[in-house]
């Protein structure tokens, strides 16, 4: 004869209480969309600090060396431009490769491309590809005083040399 407990008809204040699924449900869809809305609270606090770094104005004035030699590209620090001094005029011409954006570096003979070997004489006419053309001549103004204004937004037809 064992004995065995009775299930009583009442439930016992320590048992467990059962949640149904439906109340399950809404409660995890409630946190859920708690927790969305605070993480989107948190991304939109970000939202007034500026997200795009400055950059250097395309348009820049600078002056040129005295000892700058006729034909001897000057390439401002930071700045991918090579300014060049004929007697009396003055142009530029854009270091960056127009193969794939590399900049090339300026050598006795012309630019040279480190990327992908692309080679241009001293006027940016392409000598070597796979440049598909020659580097862009960008718009240069006299700023008075010696110095040049260098506007790298725009592009100018090659030959074009401004006097200073």
């Amino acid at each position: 004869m064992s004995q065995e407990p009775k299930p009583s008809a009442t439930p016992s204040r320590l048992d467990p209480e059962l949640t149904a699924r439906r109340d399950f449900l809404g409660t995890a869809a409630t946190t859920l969309a708690c927790g969305t809305c605070g993480f989107a609270l948190l991304g939109s606090a970000r939202l007034p600090k500026v997200a795009v770094l400055p950059s250097a104005s395309k348009k820049f004035k600078v002056v040129l060396p005295p000892s700058l030699l006729p034909g001897q590209p000057f390439v401002p620090p930071g700045r991918s431009v090579a300014i060049f001094k004929d007697g009396d005029s003055v142009h530029a011409i854009s270091t960056i490769c127009t193969h794939l954006g590399c900049v090339v570096k300026p050598v006795e003979s012309g630019f040279d491309c480190p990327c992908h070997g692309s080679r241009f004489a001293a006027n940016g006419d392409v000598v070597r590809g796979p440049a598909p053309k020659a580097l862009a001549w960008l718009s240069v103004s006299s700023a008075g005083g010696g110095a040049v204004l260098v506007d790298e937004g725009k592009v100018v037809p090659a030959g074009t040399k401004v006097s200073v």
